[in-house]
């Protein structure tokens, strides 16, 4: 642990424990094709860490912490998760240890907010945080944000998100994007996370107000999301033309080009853009690491929508393998950014809340 980071304090504040709940950490495991790296050997490690600080902290927090819990990484951003995990050895199944688990917090390679989500609500009772990318570091940045003013700058955006028919993006290449916000409610990842919340599963670090976009699943009332988004991967840039909120071509001649057509020819829904997400974590810097990248400026995101929102779910997927939901960051520090964000009302008037990656309102 941190020397000036303090969990039991992270923990209360974000989570208000009650009195005899109880407290499960999961993390996966590589397996198979699915090759473990340092950063991932290392967050497996900070999950144990957090897992026995926890147990020191639970007399003073009221709480029953589990031990460590392992499961086999899904392989896919937001995929679905396996039947069993393993405790002390120990396998059990996954949806009954979590129907006996009240706060919930995944130290992931990869991202199981969708799935997790899924569970919590058919569950009811649990709630937690997916930290998919966690490394020790953010325990001196994003972790260590004042979170009262996170919350307070996550309540604004989607306060104006709920208002807004139409976002328009131009992004620093000169490309547009305009994306349809009608028929939807936004959510605020804010870092508060007590009995009873809604979304019942939160992103830590946290720090962002998100939507789903309208997806076209009215009659005779399809999708105005159109535009060229640009993407950069691996210094090179692919231009993603999109209609009717999906993508429907993936343009550039280079080898990320070709990875993304086959990525995208795998399964349609992967095509639906999913999310527009917008960070307000002043702790957060663009590192590579999408979990706090986001938390830093605008994002969007492709696949799937159902837990943000939307009507995109596993079952819009031709196979269980193919599920995915994943991010692409502008905030200040990626290769892309931000020339332009204006939400536009359904009354006629408009607001520009971000210029060169960083918001006006604020």
């Amino acid at each position: 642990m941190s020397e000036t980071f303090d969990l039991a304090e992270l923990f209360a504040s974000v989570f208000s424990p009650t009195k005899g709940e109880r407290v499960l950490l999961l993390t996966d495991l590589p397996h198979g094709e699915i090759v473990d790296n340092l950063e991932w050997s290392a967050r497996r490690q900070m999950a144990l860490e957090w897992q026995r600080a926890l147990v020191q902290a639970s007399k003073k927090l009221g709480i029953r912490v589990e031990p460590l819990a392992y499961y086999k990484a899904t392989g896919l951003p937001n995929g679905a998760l396996p039947e069993n995990l393993r405790m002390e050895g120990l396998t059990r199944p996954m949806e009954e240890q979590l129907e006996s688990t009240d706060i919930v917090l995944a130290l992931t390679e990869f991202s199981a907010t969708a799935p997790l989500t899924a569970l919590a609500r058919k569950i009811g009772h649990l709630r937690g945080a997916s930290m998919p990318g966690v490394a020790k570091r953010m325990e001196q940045t994003a972790l260590a944000a004042n979170y009262k003013v996170v919350a307070h700058k996550a309540h604004a955006l989607a306060e104006r998100l709920g208002k807004t028919e139409t976002a328009i993006i131009e992004f620093s290449t000169g490309h547009q994007l305009q994306i349809d916000l009608r028929h939807r409610h936004p959510k605020q990842d804010s870092g508060h996370c007590p009995p009873g919340a809604d979304p019942p599963i939160i992103n830590l670090p946290s720090g962002e107000a998100y939507i789903a976009p309208y997806e076209g699943e009215l009659a005779d009332d399809p999708s105005r999301t159109r535009g060229t988004i640009p993407v950069s991967q691996a210094g090179e840039l692919v231009l993603l033309q999109v209609e009717n909120n999906r993508i429907r071509h993936a343009i550039g001649d280079g080898p990320q080009a070709v990875r993304l057509r086959e990525f995208f020819d795998v399964d349609p829904a992967r095509r639906n853009i999913a999310e527009l997400g917008l960070g307000c974590n002043d702790r957060a810097f663009v590192t590579g690491n999408i979990l706090e990248d986001e938390k830093a400026g605008l994002h969007w995101a492709y696949g799937r929508s159902e837990h943000l929102g939307g009507v995109i779910g596993p079952d819009a997927f031709t196979h269980p393998s193919h599920v995915a939901h994943e991010d692409v960051v502008y905030a200040p520090g990626s290769p892309i950014g931000i020339k332009s964000l204006r939400l536009e009302f359904p009354e006629g008037s408009s607001d520009e809340i971000m210029r060169d990656s960083r918001y006006t309102i604020f």
